[in-house]
Parts: structure tokens; sequence; C-alpha cells
């Protein structure tokens, strides 16, 4: 059966078009076109869902300390709540064994039909202690080979980034991540400009959150926010709340690495148990006064972009759909609206608020 939607705008993920009708049918688009346009009952705009590929926690269960498929749907809940279709659900430095039961969810959550998931990220615990931020000191540690061979294998295709300090990682477990197509994102992480170059020249593409938890730019030491800044390829994602990043410096690296910046929501949840606790203040959440991690939605980092930092809504939300997918490369997770792909509609009304969603 073939169904159809008129938008008013449409934002295909790359170009913008006036008063069209998508067109439909098992859940792939068929048809872009004016032909039918209804201006009675069409959308203010339509958008590609987004994207969000690091996420922790909703409804006060984190992945870490909750970790069981029904966490995973709570996920999902606010992910599509606030525009996102897709997400990796992510961890932040564990044990051994915890890292193996937030796999086992995953595992669980697709066989029960869950939707949206991109797989496990895991955000340490192979991390640089100097940059551990809010991660816990005493679980951080250099990996042994068959320690990540092991959570490999165990994994089976259902891990899909990893974020390690490329310094206290050897070369052969680099290798050995790459080689079974999970992305490596370098994070809290402490390595020079020079070193951060040498990761960023030989396929390690991508980085965690810009600015936090990492060497920063100073101007005898560019550290790795200037190895970001100055290299032709490596991307990097974004907190675009105001809290862990300053909107007037979002608006400098955006100038600087363009489509090479993407969002994630970095989003957690309140809880108080477990290795990581945290409290809700503002729209921002603590632990013991100090900023633990954010309550946004994609939906909201677009607004921020747009409102606070000055970016075209359309370069906004490929930042939030577009720029994440094709950093992970996923068959028909693309970020965009086009002929032959899934029909995965965001409907905004003018001031983009959530209408309907309509996934494939």
């Amino acid at each position: 059966m073939i169904t159809s939607i008129s938008a008013t705008k449409l934002f295909t993920g790359r170009d913008w078009l006036k008063e069209v009708v998508i067109a439909f049918e098992n859940g792939k688009i068929i048809s872009i076109d004016k032909e039918g346009y209804d201006p009675n009952n069409a959308m203010p705009l339509v958008i590609p869902t987004l994207i969000d590929l690091q996420i922790y926690g909703a409804e006060n269960k984190l992945l870490s300390e909750f970790p069981k498929a029904d966490t995973i749907e709570k996920i999902y809940q606010y992910s599509v709540a606030g525009g996102a279709a897709y997400f990796q659900p992510t961890i932040a430095s564990q044990s051994h064994e915890i890292i193996l039961k937030a796999i086992d969810a995953v595992k669980a959550y697709k066989a029960s039909g869950g939707k949206g998931c991109m797989g496990l990220h895991i955000e340490g615990p192979w991390i640089n202690v100097v940059k551990k931020g809010a991660h816990q000191a005493d679980i951080i540690h250099s990996p042994t080979y068959q320690e990540v061979e092991e959570i490999i294998q165990y994994g089976d295709g259902n891990i899909g980034m990893i974020t390690i300090a490329p310094e206290v990682v050897d070369q052969n477990i680099i290798n050995l991540i790459q080689e079974n197509n999970i992305v490596i994102s370098a994070g809290h992480t402490n390595a020079t400009y020079s070193l951060a170059n040498s990761f960023l020249d030989n396929g390690i593409n991508v980085a965690t959150h810009l600015y936090n938890a990492m060497s920063g730019l100073q101007h005898r030491a560019p550290g790795m926010v200037g190895a970001l800044f100055n290299h032709p390829t490596a991307s990097c994602s974004l907190v675009a709340d105001g809290y862990h990043v300053d909107f007037a410096a979002i608006k400098i690296a955006k100038k600087i690495m363009g489509d090479r910046l993407f969002c994630i929501t970095d989003a957690v949840t309140t809880t108080n148990t477990g290795l990581y606790q945290h409290a809700l203040v503002g729209d921002k959440y603590e632990s013991k006064g100090v900023l633990s991690g954010s309550a946004l939605t994609q939906l909201k980092s677009v607004k921020n972009l747009v409102e606070n930092v000055g970016i075209e809504l359309g370069e906004a939300i490929k930042m939030c759909s577009l720029y994440p997918a094709k950093i992970m490369q996923q068959n028909e997770i693309l970020g965009t609206i086009e002929m032959g792909g899934k029909a995965d509609l965001l409907c905004l009304s003018a001031d983009l608020s959530i209408i309907k969603m309509i996934l494939a």
C-alpha cells in the first residue's frame, strides 16, 4: 500500500525542497514530487529522523547499572521523543563483567524486536586516567589483546563503537578492533599534537566529545583539539548543551571543522546507585556538584545550534543525522530522505516541535 505525506518544506539531508509529496511503500521512499501536494494537510517541515551515537540511559535507568533490554527500550523511547530514531546505548568505563552484560542486553533487545539500536558504544575503560572526566579511575587500564578479543568475539557484531585513548592501547589491539568493523573513537585522551596526528593519519578517523576530556588547544601545545582542528578528514562529536561546551567555542569549532563536526546527546538520567550517580539540576546533570551529564535530546541539539550558535537549520540537521550516519556506515541508516531509502521521517512544526515521526 502506497502512503504519502505533503511537506511545505522538506530537507532531504542534503537539499531544501518546497511544497512536495513524499510517497512510500513497504517502508521505502518511491517518489518525491510536487504533483498532488495538499497545502491544507501539509506538514510544515519534514526532515530525516535524527541519530544519536552516545546516550547512557533514560527514565532513571543507566545501561551500565541496569544492563537489560528494558533499559535499552527506555533509551529508545527517550531518543524517539527527542527526534532520534537511531541510537547507540553507551556505557562509561566498567568492569569486564558489566561490558559483557551490556552486550547481552543489546542482543536481547534486538532479539525481542527492539528498534533503532545501532550497536553498543563502549566508552572506556581503555582510556587515559589523566583525562578520565567522570569515569572511575580504579577501573581505567590499558587492555590486553586477550581481553579485547574476548569482548569482540562475545559481541558478535553487536558493538558499534569503542572510545579509547589511543596512547594507552597497543597498535595490534587497535588493528583487531578495526578488523572487526567496529568504529574506534579517540577520547579521554591526553595525546600531544604530534601523537594525536599520528593516530588520526593512520585509521582512527573519529574522536569523542570535542574539548571535553582531551588535551586542549594551547599556543605552545596544540594537543588533541588542535590536531582535530587542523586535520583534513578526522571527525569529532560534540555535546551542544552550552554546559559541556560554551556556544562560542562551538561556533569556533564549526568554522574550522565544517562537516567534520557532529552532535551526540551524551545524555544520562537521574540515578542514586552504582558507580555513576547523577542528579538533574536545571537542564543538566551533576554529581556531587560537578557537571556529570547532559539532559539533551538530538532535536534540542538542533535547536541550540540554530538559536545559540547561528548555524543554518539544514546544516544543524546534518550534524544530528547525515554526519553521524556517515561515521557509522551502516546499511540503510543514511541520515537522508531519498529515493529507495527508508521512509524514516520527522515531521516538525515551524518552531521545530515534533508533530509526528514516521518510521519504516
